[in-house]
């Protein structure tokens, strides 16, 4: 017997989260035998994202029941069941979670349609609940509500049912009673970890740092660690004893920290960064007209590389980019589908003002304005971006094109003193990989501000 449920909650921090909508079915392996679909007030308020994703909100949950007042009902409807959702380990946690804060222990076992439609449609584009069923033809209404997305789990796992011919599958996928759930011993390292960005570090018997890793959000990522199933996050999970952290305030701090600390450390759960990261360059090149081009070359045969690239494929999506914002000639830049009408250069074809004879100068400007976007090669160059609290900046420092470090400061203290700032940074080594890091930070994300200091 199979209890098939969905969960709408409140969004907000990990294990903070309240149930807003439930919906269970009850299902023989052949049809429904039972419902429960219900609102609950969740006593607390629902974040502004998930009300316009679900449509809920707190004036349609004021007469709502509290949990406590359905509790009796979920424990009787799921009792001698196995528990089936899309995502199971994310309705289960919060099921448990608001059961533990009554002072009951809810277990019962799980499966997860996500994990079982991997293996039986190994070809699905997506494993998303509404573009898997939308994919299988599966009709579905009132998505993002938990009766809704019940229901088209029931068809999805119906489905799955008869294509588990073996009916080895199904029984290789029943989660144990405990499995996806967290120790005593997890559940109190998870509860001090703090929802922000930064590295933490995971720690044997001994302190030895087993692994690192950066994240947007410290407390998420852990958990998600400690709940994997492959053997590695296992064994990982078996041997952690204490996380410790160091929060950075943005990504690129953390992606920076994470990379010097890898080689450095080197973890034994960790994956170790490539001897070199990046194998192209965007090179400028003369043609017999004076106008200035931009070439794509492997890294070695680029004697002045403008911008590193970790393949083909991403140096011509960036080139592509810069030739539109700049306007300069698609032609020139190899861009084979320009298409503009315009008389110039070699009868090319030309984004903007048509490239001509008289304006090679005024045209060569503009190359140089855009492979100098996101230049760190000045002689003193500082990065500035979000610090780990309100009236903090981060500082990253780099001299001739090399990073020195990392540092924070303090807004109501102006940083304009080169020896003063040196003197907050932390060093770090300043390879073409820690470039390549952050030249490719800065092409997709912004700063606060880079700033070419005077000495």
């Amino acid at each position: 017997m199979y209890a098939i449920l969905d969960i709408e909650t409140t969004g907000g921090k990990f294990n903070e989260e309240g149930i807003t909508e439930i919906a269970i079915h009850k299902f023989d392996g052949q049809k429904v035998v039972d419902k429960f679909i219900s609102l609950v007030n969740p006593e607390k308020e629902i974040q502004p994202f998930v009300v316009k994703l679900t449509g809920i909100n707190s004036k349609m949950l004021r007469t709502a029941p509290k949990f406590y007042e359905v509790a009796k009902r979920i424990i009787e409807i799921t009792e001698d069941t196995v528990i089936v959702a899309h995502n199971a380990q994310f309705d289960y946690r919060i099921l448990r979670t608001e059961f533990r804060r009554l002072g009951y222990n809810f277990e019962r076992k799980t499966l997860c349609t996500v994990d079982l439609s991997k293996l039986l449609l190994p070809d699905a584009e997506s494993y998303s609940l509404g573009k898997l069923v939308r994919s299988l033809g599966i009709p579905v209404s009132d998505r993002h509500r938990a009766n809704g997305d019940a229901l088209a789990t029931v068809k999805l796992f119906k489905l799955l049912l008869a294509k588990d011919s073996e009916k080895v599958i199904i029984k290789d996928t029943i989660r144990k009673e405990t499995q996806g759930e967290l120790s005593e011993k997890q559940l109190d390292i998870i509860r001090d970890l703090p929802n922000e960005t930064g590295v933490f570090y995971m720690h044997n018997k001994d302190g030895d740092i087993i692994h690192l890793s950066k994240t947007s959000d410290i407390k998420k990522r852990v958990n998600q660690i400690f709940t994997k199933t492959n053997d590695k996050f296992k064994k990982l999970a078996k041997e952690t004893k204490k996380v410790t952290y160091e929060l950075t305030g943005n990504e690129l701090v953390a992606i920076l920290k994470e990379h010097q600390e890898l080689l450095k450390i080197r973890p034994k759960y960790s994956t170790i960064p490539k001897k070199r990261m990046y194998s192209h360059a965007i090179c400028t090149a003369i043609d017999e007209n004076g106008y200035m081009k931009l070439k794509i070359e492997p890294y070695r045969e680029c004697k002045e590389p403008l911008a590193l690239f970790n393949g083909v494929f991403s140096a011509k999506n960036y080139r592509y980019k810069i030739t539109k914002e700049f306007e300069l000639c698609e032609k020139l830049n190899g861009i084979s589908e320009a298409r503009s009408n315009c008389s110039g250069y070699d009868e090319g074809t030309c984004l903007g003002a048509c490239i001509n004879k008289e304006n090679v100068a005024e045209y060569n400007k503009r190359v140089i304005a855009a492979v100098s976007k996101n230049n760190i090669k000045g002689n003193k160059v500082l990065v500035i971006d979000k610090g780990r609290e309100i009236g903090e900046q981060s500082a990253i420092l780099l001299k001739n094109g090399s990073l020195v470090g990392v540092g924070f400061y303090d807004l109501n203290h102006q940083i304009n003193n080169i020896h003063i700032l040196e003197s907050i940074i932390t060093p770090m080594n300043g390879t073409r990989d820690a470039n390549y890091l952050i030249e490719s930070y800065l092409r997709k994300k912004r700063v606060v501000k880079i700033l070419e200091l005077n000495d």
